[in-house]
């Protein structure tokens, strides 16, 4: 009988998990979409550096979440929630894109595409972001566009 249920649960985790893990958006599919949004050239940035942001902060994953203790980071730009969007939870949060948080962790990314560009344009750049500020700012990043 326990090893029934311990089937039947772990097939329900299976068909869970992949909602909450979200969509991880292909490569390629990524590149397409920061290309039609006009993310070339925006504010001094390449499709490569936001590719290499994206990649760093969330793993393309449209549900990513990461607690930094008293904020939080949402979506697949992981836009804070003391600055840009409102979770609710966040003390003296200033919700400057007018967002909830949890309409950055869907699949539809218009809204989080929004917000990042307010952010890439109030900052002229890429700097608010530290995965890009570490792992992207200065390198050579064309392998992140290559093909695509």
């Amino acid at each position: 009988k326990s090893m029934l249920f311990l089937g039947f649960l772990l097939v329900f985790l299976g068909l869970a998990l992949p909602g909450i893990q979200g969509k991880i958006i292909s490569r390629c599919e990524m590149v397409r979409i920061l290309r039609r949004n006009g993310f070339e050239g925006f504010e001094g940035t390449t499709v490569a550096d936001w590719m290499c942001l994206v990649q760093h902060e969330s793993g393309y994953n449209t549900r990513a979440y990461n607690n930094n203790g008293p904020s939080r980071d949402y979506g697949i730009f992981q836009i804070n929630s003391k600055y840009w969007c409102n979770d609710g939870r966040t003390a003296g949060a200033k919700d400057a894109c007018h967002i909830s948080c949890s309409k950055l962790l869907n699949d539809n990314i218009e809204d989080d595409i929004r917000c990042a560009k307010k952010i890439a344009r109030e900052a002229h750049g890429l700097s608010p972001w530290y995965g890009w500020k570490d792992h992207c700012r200065g390198r050579n990043l064309s392998s992140y566009v290559r093909g695509c």
